[in-house]
């Protein structure tokens, strides 16, 4: 089954503080976050009407316009309110949100300082980003790699940074697999084209050091939910021929939220007691059951 074009469906969009037809949610060819990869955005997701760690999503928003040298013309107060207007618009409990801000068409060229803000949250329903995922996924490892932090503003979530993701992503699905795991500069493991990695020895966790990249959400939240249940998380680099000597491997992001991994390029893991806790323990936390509060 094709899914509907984007483009091309019912509902509002919330857009520069009013809501507008989903189709008529329109920016102009000459926008200039789309020639030069400057818009920001996120990726939140509501759980039975309520939007788990809103406010977490929007101050990385801001911030991450911030590090490309703009300021949203909202506040973090104004934004989450947006979300929560355009999730009830929707009239959708469980749904993704996508709220970005991007440059505008003022003037083209790479310079950008007389290009006006824009801001806009979509609201649509989208279920597992993995099929049957308690079987696990199997990844690839990318041609790509992360780059080094003096090259990109890395802990932005910034569109531009997404290209060789995308690149990744596809060429791994081509191959037969799920998703590609990235190196970074140094050739550490780094991340999935949109998710964290952990990998399980025991009843210790393992996940790569933050100094490239995005600060994660669901990633602070899985390490949160792990040290709960008494299980040491260690943030460390991990160098690939490490990987063979794990028992269990999975990904977390608000898309993914906790996912796990069953082969990596060869590299063959199997979802035990860890992945199957923190797959429950994190359904429980954004369902507002678990004993860890966010």
């Amino acid at each position: 089954m094709i899914e509907k074009a984007y483009h091309d469906r019912e509902g509002h969009i919330w857009m520069d503080g009013e809501f507008i037809d989903w189709r008529e949610t329109k920016v102009h060819l000459l926008t200039h976050s789309l020639h030069y990869g400057s818009a920001v955005f996120e990726g939140d997701r509501a759980y039975d009407g309520e939007i788990f760690r809103l406010s977490d999503h929007s101050e990385r928003l801001l911030n991450s316009a911030k590090l490309l040298g703009y300021e949203i013309p909202y506040t973090r107060e104004q934004i989450d309110a947006a979300c929560k207007e355009a999730l009830q618009k929707s009239g959708l409990k469980d749904a993704y949100l996508r709220p970005v801000a991007w440059r505008g068409s003022e003037m083209m060229g790479v310079a950008s300082k007389n290009n006006k803000i824009h801001l806009a949250v979509a609201c649509w329903h989208w279920g597992s980003y993995f099929s049957d995922k308690m079987k696990g996924i199997r990844l690839c490892i990318s041609d790509w790699k992360r780059p080094a932090p003096d090259t990109i503003p890395s802990k932005s979530k910034a569109a531009g940074l997404y290209m060789i993701c995308t690149l990744s992503k596809d060429a791994a699905a081509a191959k037969g697999f799920d998703d590609a795991l990235m190196f970074d500069y140094r050739g550490r493991v780094a991340e999935c084209t949109g998710a964290h990695i952990f990998f399980v020895r025991g009843d210790e966790l393992h996940t790569p050091t933050n100094d490239i990249l995005l600060e994660g959400i669901t990633h602070d939240s899985v390490i949160k939910l792990a040290e709960a249940r008494g299980f040491k998380v260690f943030k460390r680099d991990i160098h690939p021929s490490e990987m063979a000597h794990f028992d269990e491997c999975f990904v977390v992001g608000t898309a993914a939220e906790v996912t796990p991994v069953r082969e990596i390029d060869g590299i063959h893991y199997k979802p035990g007691k860890v992945c199957e806790a923190l797959v429950q323990d994190y359904d429980d936390a954004v369902n507002r059951r678990g004993k860890v509060k966010f």
